[in-house]
């Protein structure tokens, strides 16, 4: 099963999902800190969830619980840049133990990750929207209820086509 992301929305079998993208568009020449989203073809690695807010999660995916402790570095000054991090940490990461519900459960996206090119993009994820779907830093943001539907069908082969 393919997701396609056609303006502003996702598309998969027959159904829609209204998504929130990067406050300056898609862009095939993605840079770290741009606000856009990368277009391409991108499958997913992981689900990382809050334990203490997603109650018997399931997914076909490797399940990652969120702990207090953990972030993702988005510093392209570091060997650990668009990687998993714990915290205390040198250099700037983003916080994936969130006050809002932003991250209560995170697909990360397969984006940047094999061959990490510095300055490329980093924390490229499928989370959760936020209120009216306000543009994202380049992430992708879908509702609560969509993100723990979709969760329940992407598998390995699943592929993410953002045009």
């Amino acid at each position: 099963m393919n997701i396609n992301l056609k303006k502003k929305f996702l598309y998969f079998n027959k159904y829609k999902i209204k998504c929130a993208i990067g406050k300056r568009g898609i862009t095939c020449k993605k840079v770290e800190g741009d606000n856009k989203t990368p277009k391409g073809s991108f499958k997913f690695k992981s689900v990382f969830y809050r334990k203490d807010r997603i109650l018997n999660l399931k997914s076909l995916l490797k399940k990652v619980i969120i702990k207090k402790n953990m972030g993702w570095c988005d510093d392209s000054n570091s060997k650990f840049y668009n990687k998993l991090i714990k915290f205390p940490f040198a250099y700037n990461a983003e916080k994936m133990w969130l006050k809002n519900n932003t991250y209560d459960v995170v697909l990360v996206i397969n984006y940047n990750t094999k061959t990490i090119i510095k300055n490329k993009g980093s924390a490229i994820f499928l989370h959760v929207a936020k209120k009216n779907y306000r543009s994202t830093k380049g992430c992708l943001g879908v509702s609560k209820k969509d993100m723990l539907f979709l969760i329940t069908k992407i598998n390995k082969q699943t592929k993410l086509i953002i045009h």
